[in-house]
């Protein structure tokens, strides 16, 4: 009876741990496509609200003053940061979708986590493109590139370029959220088989 009643309750024990961990496998995903989604929201809504207006003197003729004229940076005026916006609104658009069909597809099979995760995958290739194109031209701002007689234009608009370098942190902590999201429950499924 002994060896009866301790084998069920061992068994008990597993069940209700191995229920534990895919709560926390399970918890995990929701957290970190949450923070993706706002991540991802944050950093589309902060670039298309950047723009600033500057006075810049322009020097037409040596022999007269330098005219003085408003110009204005916005971020459509670059296709890198309207690549970088459209990859952000395209993977918070997912991350609400995959969001949606988590919490909704909870108890079912495997199918679907499958397919969430190769778009989870596809979201990752996505950002960090959208980021690196972004990042690239942020580079050219900032420093310009004097084989080409590109200026710096990150001394003239400032506060541009500072909330260009904010959206795309936080562009990068959505890609992070992501790029988790593929790493992480593997891997806390594999420490619950151990």
């Amino acid at each position: 009876m002994e060896g009866e009643s301790k084998s069920s309750v061992d068994v008990i024990d597993e069940g209700s741990e191995g229920k534990g961990k895919e709560l926390l496998v399970g918890t995990c995903d929701l957290v970190m496509r949450l923070l993706a989604f706002v991540m991802t929201l944050v950093a589309a809504v902060v670039i298309v609200a950047d723009k600033q207006t500057a006075i810049v003197s322009i020097k037409l003729v040596d022999s007269e003053p330098p005219l003085d004229v408003p110009v204005t940076a916005k971020w459509h005026y670059l296709s890198a940061l309207v690549y970088f916006v459209g990859a952000n609104a395209t993977a918070c658009a997912y991350a609400t979708v995959s969001l949606v069909l988590t919490l909704a597809n909870r108890r079912k099979g495997k199918g679907m986590e499958t397919l969430i995760s190769v778009f989870d995958a596809l979201m990752v290739a996505l950002l960090f493109s959208g980021n690196g194109a972004a990042i690239a031209i942020g580079l050219l701002g900032l420093q310009g590139n004097s084989h080409l007689h590109w200026n710096k234009v990150c001394n003239v608009f400032g506060k541009f370029c500072h909330q260009t370098t904010v959206s795309l942190f936080t562009s990068l902590l959505g890609s992070t959220a992501f790029l988790l999201l593929l790493v992480v429950p593997p891997l806390l499924r594999l420490k619950r088989t151990n």
